[in-house]
């Protein structure tokens, strides 16, 4: 009989434990803006997708130009969240023993400002902001800060999670 209670206890304090320990990071500070970037076919993924852990590609739809990456066919319901997009090729977060691709909004959630964004550390893969130094994990973590202010500080801020979802075609949307 004492058995059974204790799992139960066991049982009913897991999901409580796990949920709150989640809580622990805000992955939601940057403000919530559209997110839809179509590479649905072969053609677009290979030419403008992601292939091999830790290659990465920047999305970034600006009204006066200097749209990323150059020639990126955008249509006229694309957009790019807050601070642009961020889709590199990293480890799934639901089936640890497949590659895929993850998608990040750019800005910084630190200082929360579309024009200041994280960029790629090509020796470990990781995000990283010039201006308040704090790096990300992207390609394991789900964007969980590492070091900085994102992950020392009062708050423990994480970049904002996009979907990719298979298209069926041979490529991917990206949405939020």
């Amino acid at each position: 009989m004492k058995k059974i209670r204790y799992n139960l206890l066991i049982a009913i304090s897991f999901p409580v434990i796990l949920f709150t320990g989640c809580k622990s990071i805000d992955n939601e500070r940057i403000p919530n803006m559209a997110v839809n970037i179509s590479l649905s076919d072969a053609g677009l993924w290979n030419t403008y997708g992601v292939s091999g852990f830790g290659s990465h590609r920047y999305f970034i739809l600006r009204p006066s130009g200097g749209s990323l990456p150059t020639g990126f066919p955008y249509k006229s319901g694309s957009a790019t969240g807050f601070g642009g997009v961020l889709l590199i090729e990293g480890i799934d977060p639901i089936n640890a023993l497949s590659a895929a691709p993850l998608a990040y909004d750019l800005a910084c959630p630190v200082e929360s400002k579309r024009d200041i964004i994280v960029h790629i550390d090509p020796e470990n893969y990781v995000a990283v902001c010039n201006e308040c130094h704090s790096t990300y994990d992207v390609t394991m973590g789900g964007g969980a800060p590492i070091s900085g202010i994102a992950a020392t500080g009062k708050y423990k801020y994480g970049l904002k999670v996009y979907r990719c979802i298979p298209s069926g075609y041979g490529g991917y949307y990206i949405t939020n």
